[in-house]
């Protein structure tokens, strides 16, 4: 589950200071586009047995945000486990029910999908996302597209990533111009 806007930018989309690498400076431009919509689509996909799955840039910053000023998503994400995806093997991972992957993500990822109640979300963390892609391992795209054109930032695939053909299954267009696309993987021609 992503926001992303129309030229495909997922760099800090819900607050000013949530991701300022390499100079961004348009942080927050997903939020005046919220929609309920929006949240009862993600809300879908976030059933009774799910759990997060994270890069770690991605947890460190929601679950600092949210733990530090409280909220509506504070004991969600406390009380989910969370899996963290870290080239550091020994990285410290301070949020409670957290499990750190490291070394072949993909293998451990693989082998989480194969547990009961293996419906894993990633919210964030394109790296992760990229990484998984070539390995089968991500079964659905939820991209909230945003009427917006950024220039800059980090986006959700780039120019070095390999070729993935995806097949719309639902559009949605909400009140506030996002179209709520979601995509699965397809065969290749």
């Amino acid at each position: 589950m992503n926001h992303i806007s129309l030229d495909g930018v997922l760099q800090g989309p819900g607050r000013p200071d949530e991701d300022t690498r390499d100079g961004f400076r348009y942080g927050g431009w997903a939020e005046q586009d919220n929609d309920p919509a929006m949240g009862a689509a993600m809300g879908e996909r976030m059933g009774k047995d799910f759990s997060w799955l994270f890069g770690r840039r991605s947890y460190d910053d929601m679950l600092t945000h949210w733990n530090q000023n409280g909220g509506p998503f504070k004991d969600g994400l406390n009380q989910t486990r969370k899996y963290v995806a870290s080239s550091t093997p020994d990285a410290k991972l301070p949020w409670p029910n957290s499990t750190l992957l490291s070394g072949d993500v993909p293998a451990q990822v693989a082998a989480l999908r194969e547990q009961p109640g293996g419906n894993l979300v990633i919210m964030g963390s394109g790296q992760l996302i990229r990484s998984l892609l070539p390995y089968g391992l991500v079964d659905e795209l939820l991209l909230m597209i945003h009427p917006l054109v950024i220039g800059s930032g980090h986006r959700l695939f780039g120019p070095d990533d390999k070729a993935h053909r995806l097949r719309l299954v639902a559009c949605t267009p909400t009140a506030t111009g996002v179209l709520m696309a979601t995509y699965q993987p397809a065969q290749l021609a």
